[in-house]
């Protein structure tokens, strides 16, 4: 028994100072904003479901610390106060099976620039509760997500009076982009989906249960968001479900993103299809050699934690350059399209005063 006690303990010790050393190493590679951001988490309530998680990035004036996020570690503020003056906000809607650390440096990125940042979870469409994925209801059920943060931190959160209302975009990846779509204004045609998947099946199609391939299922009621002005869409699923005139109430403008090399959502069926279809034309940009997931955060030394086809991408094709371009098109798209009403405002300052503005 001794002995036993002498091999388990020595186990023991070797799983401490494995661990000790992983948590070593990530803590080495922890992510540093070039300026303080805040972290907090907030509960939105959705009329009798589960309440959906928010985690939210804002700039701050409180000095960060080492703070876990997702898979690894930033230097954030927690629960730290607002920087002074009314911010634009932004929701990301992650795509299927994703979180809130799925885009960790893009909103740092815009939290630096000003932005306060909201990754809500999915509700039944994330890492830990896939259940409604591909259901009647998996993207009403996501777009009504979006209307219920956007309404709750506008109105009821704490810190709502230091949004812009004037000022709010959404930026969605994958089923996020689909998510996105309807949030302002999209509304896609169930009823064509079990025709194209029975033809020309792709990812998507996969993901579907058997109830949402019947070919006479209904739409469901799409819920908006009105207050969204400005909406960035990467790499969008059941682009083909919008035909023939799913977009034509989209009104605000659009940057579209698609990879090249996607072969979860080809581009002719999706990103094309929504550039086609959009009233006025997208800001589009075409990533070379990117994958579909080439659009989520860079792995880094996050990867051994990672399932792995979310940290490949096409060979030849650096993610970690390719999103510092990316973040800054996505942060200089919101700049250009949520505005304040002076021309000299920029993001995070204070709003203009009525005299200013005359």
């Amino acid at each position: 028994m001794k002995r036993i006690l002498q091999v388990l303990g020595g186990a023991a010790a070797v799983v401490v100072v494995v661990l000790g050393g992983a948590a070593a190493v990530l803590a080495a590679n922890a992510t540093r904003p070039g300026r303080p951001i805040g972290v907090q988490q907030v509960a939105v309530a959705d009329a009798g479901r589960p309440a959906v998680a928010v985690t939210l990035f804002y700039p701050t004036e409180t000095k960060p610390g080492l703070t876990w996020v997702g898979s690894g570690f930033a230097d954030l503020a927690a629960k730290a106060p607002i920087a002074p003056g009314e911010h634009p906000l932004v929701i990301i809607s992650h795509g299927t099976g994703g979180g809130p650390a799925s885009h960790l440096d893009t909103a740092l990125a815009l939290a630096e620039a000003g932005y306060i940042v909201a990754a809500p979870v999915h509700t039944g469409d994330n890492f830990q509760d896939p259940s409604q994925v591909g259901t009647p209801n998996w993207m009403s059920d996501r777009a009504r997500h979006v209307a219920r943060v956007s309404d709750h931190l506008l109105t009821r959160w704490s810190g709502g009076s230091q949004i812009d209302p004037e000022r709010v975009g959404l930026f969605g990846f994958s089923a996020g982009g689909t998510t996105g779509l309807i949030a302002v204004g999209g509304a896609p045609d169930l009823t064509r989906v079990a025709a194209r998947c029975a033809s020309q099946p792709e990812f998507v199609c996969r993901l579907l249960k058997p109830t949402s391939l019947q070919a006479s299922i209904k739409s469901p009621e799409w819920v908006h968001t009105p207050s969204i002005k400005a909406a960035v869409i990467v790499a969008p699923g059941l682009g083909f479900a919008f035909e023939p005139a799913g977009l034509s109430n989209v009104t605000v403008p659009v940057q579209l993103w698609a990879g090249a090399a996607d072969d979860s959502v080809p581009l002719a069926t999706n990103a094309d299809t929504v550039r086609r279809l959009l009233p006025s034309a997208p800001e589009f940009h075409l990533a070379k050699g990117a994958g579909h997931f080439s659009f989520l955060a860079p792995c880094g030394a996050t990867a051994p934690l990672m399932p792995r086809m979310l940290c490949a991408d096409p060979k030849g094709f650096d993610r970690v350059k390719f999103h510092k371009d990316f973040n800054a098109s996505v942060v200089a798209f919101f700049d250009r399209t949520l505005r304040g009403p002076h021309e000299g405002h920029v993001a995070g300052s204070p709003k203009a005063s009525p005299a200013e503005r005359s």
